[in-house]
């Protein structure tokens, strides 16, 4: 085959992809390109996901009109002059190719007026070629629209996600950026909907409250400036926000990381922040971080990859010690007493007896009892409380145990009681069998929710006074795209305001849970993807709810409740997992035993 040299725009279209994976990364170009310019202001427009059209105006220096074409060329920057310069980088753009990379997959207007000139300059582009130049009256700042992205590489366009994941990664770019900037005035906007915008007060808290919503922001510990001891050559400072440990999250995508105000993805310091929680969150939770590094430019290599968003530290070592150490400290010394207010898990339900009685004759288990308010006759309030004493012999008359007529699925069993506040005992024909509550209840309401949606409309629970959800732009966008099949699954929800929603009703089976978090829980789930065996969004939506509401390890059930469970759970068609396929029971057979004690 004949070697030959590609034509400049062939070239120019295969090292795009380097830069150019997705609307995203158009989005984060532009975004730091204004922040470099010196911005106060920065507007980001977003239609059809970002294929259709991507629009940042910013009011920084601008470029000069005589410099325009040139700042489109491959490899042309302001940002770097000699080799040396590589050795402390200061500016989030610097290698030169962002803007040749998207001018050569889309078609591209860019109207700029630089400090100190009288008149801008409009430049228009096809395919990367100039198909137009103008002067025009404009502000100060540049003004730059991106439309028809990749439609020049089909192969790249084929491969994109949906509108709405796109939507969503461009939410998460410009609100971490917002966090890193609050001096920088951001507003975001999709299909001429305002999604996400800051005051550029620059206070970082009302930054947070944009992203976060009040709620969360409250709750944040700001990390004191701390740092690794100072010697001759390293100082590594670290400042920011955490979340105390009551505040967690199903994946550690909310821990975000800059250094030297550039945001960038790095295992090992998202490693360091989890550890400083080791023993303060549940297995499978992860703490909210928002963690500033900032060390000498020449301690740091950000020339690493071209979308920049990966670094190399010269003592990776004292870096991840020093953000342990802090947000460890800031755990230790400011983190506030666990709140037990609004609906806890591991709360006694003996107490509750008169809440659970009417629901659990004969047609069995149908309120959970694994929330309950706070007043309700009974409470103790404590979490994981030990069982009152049950009433002795001289107090009460005798419980008899109920024999349960087993199903097609399971043995007759006969309930004996609980233990570790997690498993319920009962005997069978042969040998013991140990019940887990928690997967046991999970796999009853999972049936029971099925079956009332094949029925017909899922039995909502309309709340007395609606309930505000507040959630960051990503999760807000998520939501948003699936309220129709909320509805349908027993949720009345409707937005009210930038990234808030108000909770009408929840489905009857949480009407004892806080709507607030029956809602994140359900955008959690949804926020991991696609699970294996779970195609359909609306099973792990229903699963999560009834992940949720069901009882939880920890909580002593009555023998009356135990019962109820036995007789549902004889009921279901599926009796032997939880709709995530744990087991919900085992069995101990006479001869097992025997074998135990000696006896074979």
């Amino acid at each position: 085959m004949t070697i030959r040299a590609l034509s400049d725009q062939l070239a120019s279209q295969i090292a795009a992809g380097e830069v150019v994976e997705r609307p995203s990364s158009v989005v984060k170009e532009l975004v730091e390109n204004g922040v470099d310019a010196g911005a106060t202001t920065i507007n980001v427009d977003v239609r059809g996901g970002g294929r259709q059209s991507i629009r940042a105006a910013d009011n920084g220096s601008g470029i000069p009109a005589a410099e325009i074409e040139t700042a489109f060329h491959r490899h042309a920057t302001s940002k770097l002059a000699a080799a040396a310069d590589l050795n402390a980088i200061q500016t989030l753009g610097f290698r030169g190719e962002a803007l040749a990379a998207i001018a050569s997959v889309s078609q591209i207007t860019i109207v700029s007026r630089a400090a100190g000139e009288t008149a801008g300059v409009r430049l228009v582009m096809d395919g990367g070629k100039i198909s137009s130049r103008d002067s025009v009256g404009a502000p100060q700042g540049t003004v730059i629209a991106v439309e028809n992205l990749f439609y020049n590489t089909p192969a790249r366009l084929k491969f994109l996600k949906s509108a709405a994941t796109e939507r969503r990664l461009i939410d998460e770019f410009v609100t971490r950026y917002a966090l890193a900037y609050p001096n920088i005035r951001f507003r975001l906007t999709h299909d001429n909907r305002i999604t996400f915008q800051t005051n550029g007060s620059g206070n970082l808290r009302d930054a947070l409250t944009a992203v976060y919503g009040p709620d969360t922001a409250r709750q944040l510990l700001a990390i004191e400036e701390a740092s690794v001891p100072p010697s001759p050559d390293r100082l590594v400072t670290v400042s920011g926000f955490i979340g105390p440990p009551s505040l967690h999250w199903a994946n550690r995508s909310h821990i975000t990381l800059f250094v030297n105000g550039r945001w960038i993805k790095d295992n090992r310091l998202a490693y360091a922040v989890i550890q400083a929680y080791h023993t303060l969150l549940p297995t499978g939770r992860y703490p909210l971080g928002i963690i500033f590094l900032t060390l000498p430019l020449e301690e740091v290599d950000v020339n690493v990859h071209p979308a920049k968003t990966e670094v190399r530290f010269r003592r990776g070592n004292a870096a991840f010690g020093a953000v342990q150490r802090a947000v460890r400290q800031t755990l230790v010394a400011d983190s506030p007493i666990r709140d037990m207010g609004g609906w806890q898990v591991g709360q006694q339900l003996e107490a509750m007896s008169p809440g659970w009685a009417g629901s659990l004759d004969k047609g069995g288990f149908v309120q959970p009892g694994a929330f309950v308010q706070p007043g309700e006759s009974g409470q103790t309030g404590l979490d994981l409380a030990w069982p009152e004493p049950r009433p002795t012999d001289s107090d009460a008359a005798p419980i008899t145990p109920s024999l349960h007529l087993g199903g097609d699925k399971l043995p007759i069993m006969r309930v004996v009681g609980q233990v570790g506040a997690a498993y319920i005992i009962t005997e069978g024909p042969d040998g013991m069998f140990l019940i887990d509550q928690h997967a046991a209840h999970e796999r009853i309401l999972y049936e029971q929710f099925m079956a009332a949606r094949e029925n017909g409309p899922v039995a909502a629970q309309g709340l007395v006074a609606g309930t505000a959800v507040h959630l960051s732009p990503a999760q807000a966008t998520l939501l948003n795209d699936h309220l129709d099949l909320m509805q349908n699954l027993g949720f009345a929800i409707e937005p009210f305001g930038p990234n808030a929603f108000m909770v009408r009703a929840i489905p009857a089976l949480l009407a004892k849970m806080d709507p607030v978090r029956a809602v994140t829980a359900v955008v959690e789930d949804l926020e991991r993807g696609d699970e294996p065996m779970q195609k359909k969004i609306e099973d792990k939506i229903i699963t999560r709810v009834c992940k949720t509401a069901a009882v939880k390890a920890g909580q002593t059930l009555s023998l009356a409740e135990m019962e109820a469970m036995i007789h549902q759970l004889e009921a279901c068609r599926s009796p032997h997992t939880c709709p995530h396929g744990r087991p919900t029971m085992i069995h101990l057979s006479v001869a097992q035993l025997a074998r135990q004690f000696g006896r074979i």
